[in-house]
């Protein structure tokens, strides 16, 4: 391996979430000192989901076929539809297995400061969805961030007229939290969202 390819790969390695240029460098060693047994099985694993990985004709999620596993599954709630940024959300709700409804990802939020209007945006597919008349409600699972607020508001105005129910998930303090240690905006939405015991 010539100097420049390792310095190469610890470059894509670094780009990678949650990895820096520090970790880059530990895992393109790792891999290299194990190139058996991580670094080909990883090449292979990369190849395949390239060639196979799709994105749901439906819902935007990602599967090997064009119709992911959750959108053909007749044990779930049809007339039930959360609505999620990423696909990474998505995944984060099955893992919870609190929900059993379908999905529909956006493929991210409104930001004027990125560029992402309404029209970047899978809205146009979520409206024809609801058109069918199958769903009877929407939750609304974006984060609470200043672009995820204004996209569930916009998403709410979008869906006034389709007869569906919209909610949106609950925020504030985390099971298990302590106040001390939360910022004020989730304490704000805390209390907003507070309930009789």
């Amino acid at each position: 391996m010539k100097q420049g390819d390792i310095y190469n790969l610890i470059q894509l390695l670094s780009k990678l979430p949650g990895l820096g240029p520090r970790s880059g460098r530990r895992a393109a060693l790792h891999l290299i000192k194990n190139q058996s047994r991580l670094l080909q099985p990883l090449y292979e694993s990369l190849i395949a989901v390239e060639k196979n990985v799709k994105k749901c004709t439906i819902c935007g999620n990602l599967d090997t076929n064009a119709l992911c596993s959750i959108c053909t599954s007749h044990k779930r709630q049809e007339d039930l539809l959360c609505v999620v940024s990423d696909v990474e959300d998505l995944w984060a709700m099955e893992r919870s297995g609190g929900y059993q409804g379908y999905y529909h990802v956006l493929g991210g939020v409104l930001s004027a400061m990125d560029g992402v209007g309404p029209d970047k945006l899978s809205i146009e597919g979520l409206i024809k969805r609801l058109k069918e008349g199958i769903v009877k409600e929407v939750i609304i699972a974006l984060s609470t961030t200043l672009e995820g607020q204004t996209t569930a508001h916009y998403l709410s105005d979008m869906m006034k007229d389709t007869g569906v129910k919209v909610t949106r998930i609950a925020h504030g303090v985390p099971s298990g939290g302590e106040l001390d240690y939360l910022d004020e905006g989730t304490i704000v939405a805390a209390l907003n969202a507070r309930s009789l015991l």
